[in-house]
């Protein structure tokens, strides 16, 4: 029962965490398992800020995604 819900829980932020660590790896162009990583060590670390910063730039990017859209030409405007 307790798996079951951990699992649950997983699925849930893996589904809505806005992909901050796959679109970060790709950006530096890492691996997004380094990044995720580099997150959990870092909240870790400094007791909760890096759990902070991943949500600022989830936000960031959110943001980014909602103002800039791609246009494949001029003619889209």
């Amino acid at each position: 029962m307790l798996i079951k819900l951990i699992y649950k829980i997983r699925y849930f932020f893996e589904k809505h965490g806005f992909y901050v660590s796959s679109r970060l790896a790709d950006r530096l162009g890492m691996r997004a398992k380094n990044v995720r990583l580099f997150f959990i060590y870092a909240s870790f670390a400094t007791l909760g800020i890096g759990f902070v910063l991943y949500l600022i730039v989830a936000f960031w990017l959110k943001l980014k995604d909602l103002v800039y859209t791609k246009r494949t030409s001029v003619f889209d405007l």
